[in-house]
């Protein structure tokens, strides 16, 4: 069996352990979806929750019930605690599963639910409060022996101070918000200017995505690996006596260095980095903290560590993070089930030494992202069309979406995590590179081609990485696969059989008994094939379901069932298999074209059309010299400038923000507003 699909034979003997009847899920999207997933193996009741936008969403048909909570701003729907309380008491949930932002802004109400008789699936209030603060965690880690970051343990109050102590710890410094986490609410600084701005920026994201401004400033560890710990623990308690005993397992670490604005990318478990030593002295340190803390639930301990090893505390999130996924495919464990097992109170399963690493695992964050601008800017729309690679042996996807779905500005753009499992990490990547081919997404952008690059690219395969992987790979941003000349000539081969193959289709009379006039014997083709800056003159001759392209002075035999109407086409080329994909064609020959993972724009032309088409004017391209405008879509937050002022180049004109994140425009030029 595939451990990247849980055990059942190993859990379900647990499922007719009493638990709860009914569980509130206080979250939307896949992972609101992956609980209730493990909800209905355990025959547990679920009631969603969801905002006015979300209301055909997928967790929402997926559960039992479903309330609506208010309108799209997380504020007044996913973290409005006065309404999901009133949800608790309306649906007598027993429990619930709340975010971790949730979590952090409302204790005083957990606390409130807990005297009533509901269950936190999580640890308990004061690991919450203490490990969502930044501040507080960095001091109890300390205490408890764990490794830390080099920094300020206080408030900042302003950029002044902010400022003095960038001075004091030495640049670079990371500013990044007490209660934040997903990479929101933090920044790198390398001087003074860029730690006023920073401390702009961190504090106002802070208080748009936590309602938590507090800032704190450590030293930038420069050129780091962002490795995590899994932890499962479990504290026996008694109401009445207080006195706890407790038990708590490391289950192993999860590669996180391949970022973007502090995101995770891609992930996978184990590391290529660690060795068994450094491991267990990181897994020991993890559980230490965990214990210090009274914690009791699944939740992960990150860390940086350095090129010699040396490791430092980074934070803790006490939640099912987004790559857990990774951890059950090469453990084997159910982590949503654990939580909620221990949630009951029933003990855990397992010791430290039950806890091996099975096999390799990969995860990919798939996200309706453009990643030609700053590796991946938001993108919104409805899918057109979506077709999850689950035909591709050790696959799993974790999604919240469907065809039909919308990607909106008010949400995180994940589009699903795409998981692959192998018994090494070789094959965990080679089914990857699989799976991300066969990935059907249209109507938004997104980051396939990226996430395809960097599995394949061969700092990755060698595990040379670090969290400045992508801007140390692509110093000039991400530009899509780079076609070698075999490629090309596989591209064009493969572009000039479709057009062939769709001519020949259109002159076939199908459910008809229709007779031509003159049956066409023709065999042979020559097209012009336009690529990038260049023109290429493509010979093709049919021979049987094959075709026979000459490219280059070279021929390439090119076989398919060639099904057009398919999004995905299975094509072999020269012995080599490649899965394309048609994205759209026009009656001009403008064709676009998914070949190892980039879309490639092309025009097909017969002879004579590409010898005419030079007489055709071309469109003037539209003169943005004195325009600013946004990359992406999103809300305008602050507008610096008014008509009539005069500003200068890289003076910020607006603030634009998307999905959480705040980002400054800037003018590209000296010029009047």
């Amino acid at each position: 069996k595939n451990l990247c699909f849980v055990h059942l034979s190993r859990s379900l003997l647990f499922f007719s352990l009493q638990t709860f009847e009914k569980l509130l899920i206080a979250n939307r999207g896949e992972i609101a979806c992956r609980v209730i997933k493990t909800c209905k193996k355990m025959g547990i009741k679920t009631v969603a929750i969801h905002s006015d936008v979300d209301a055909n969403a997928v967790h929402v048909k997926m559960a039992d019930e479903a309330v609506c909570v208010g309108p799209a701003p997380t504020s007044k729907s996913y973290l409005n605690m006065d309404a999901i309380m009133e949800v608790i008491k309306k649906t007598r949930a027993q429990a619930v599963s709340l975010n971790e932002s949730i979590c952090c802004s409302f204790i005083s109400s957990l606390s409130l639910q807990a005297s009533e008789g509901v269950t936190f699936i999580g640890p308990d209030t004061h690991a919450i409060q203490a490990m969502g603060d930044k501040i507080e965690s960095k001091l109890l880690a300390k205490n408890a022996k764990v490794n830390t970051i080099p920094g300020f343990d206080g408030v900042v109050k302003d950029a002044d101070e902010a400022v003095r102590i960038a001075r004091e710890i030495g640049y670079p410094v990371m500013i990044k918000a007490s209660a934040g986490g997903g990479g929101k609410g933090m920044r790198i600084a390398w001087d003074d200017e860029e730690t006023r701005e920073g401390f702009r920026f961190s504090s106002q994201e802070a208080a748009s995505s936590f309602g938590d401004d507090r800032l704190l400033i450590e030293k930038f560890i420069d050129n780091p690996r962002h490795i995590e710990i899994q932890v499962c623990s479990i504290y026996y308690y008694y109401l009445v006596l207080a006195d706890k005993h407790g038990n708590a397992l490391w289950l192993n670490e999860r590669e996180c260095s391949i970022q973007r604005r502090n995101q995770k990318v891609v992930e996978e478990a184990p590391s290529t980095f660690l060795d068994p030593e450094t491991r267990r002295a990181m897994g020991e340190q993890a559980v230490a903290l965990a214990k210090a803390v009274k914690y009791s639930s699944a939740g992960t301990v990150e860390f940086l560590v350095d090129s010699s090893k040396n490791f430092y505390f980074l934070e803790m999130n006490t939640r099912l993070q987004v790559e857990h996924p990774v951890t059950e495919c090469i453990t084997g464990l159910d982590l949503v089930q654990e939580m909620i097992r221990v949630a009951k109170g029933y003990p855990l399963r397992h010791k430290q030494a039950d806890i091996a690493i099975n096999g390799w695992a990969v995860e990919c964050r798939v996200y309706a992202e453009d990643p030609y601008k700053s590796f991946g800017l938001p993108s919104i729309g409805k899918l057109s069309q979506y077709q999850e690679p689950l035909h591709v042996p050790s696959v799993r996807v974790d999604s919240g979406i469907q065809q039909g779905s919308d990607i909106s500005i008010y949400y995180d753009p994940m589009i699903s995590k795409l998981i692959t499992y192998g018994s090494n990490r070789v094959e965990a990547l080679k089914r990857m590179e699989e799976a991300l081919d066969n990935y059907v997404i249209r109507g938004v952008a997104h980051n396939i081609s990226l996430l395809r690059e960097v599995i394949i690219h061969p700092r990755f395969v060698q595990g040379d990485i670090s969290t400045k992987f992508l801007p140390e790979v692509y110093p000039d941003g991400f530009k899509g696969h780079k076609l070698t000349d075999l490629e090309r000539r596989e591209l064009l081969a493969t572009a000039a059989s479709l057009y062939v193959a769709e001519q020949l289709r259109s002159q076939r009379f199908l459910g008809t008994p229709r007779i031509p006039i003159a049956k066409s014997k023709r065999s042979s083709w020559e097209l012009s094939v336009r690529l990038g800056d260049g023109i290429y003159p493509v010979a093709v001759s049919k021979d049987g379901s094959s075709f026979s392209v000459e490219v280059d002075g070279m021929k390439l035999n090119v076989t398919s069932e060639w099904n057009l109407a398919s999004p995905l086409l299975s094509v072999t080329i020269d012995g080599t298999q490649r899965t394309i994909q048609r994205l759209s064609r026009n009656a001009s020959g403008d064709t676009s074209i998914q070949f190892l993972g980039t879309v490639y724009k092309l025009q097909i032309l017969t002879k004579v059309a590409a010898e005419l088409s030079k007489y055709m004017p071309e469109k003037a391209a539209e003169d943005t010299s004195s325009i600013l405008r946004s990359p992406m879509p999103g809300a305008v937050v602050a507008v610096s400038v008014k008509a009539g002022d005069t500003v200068s180049e890289g003076q910020e004109i607006c603030v634009i923000e998307a999905m959480k994140m705040q980002n400054s425009m800037i003018a590209a030029k000296t010029g009047k507003v």
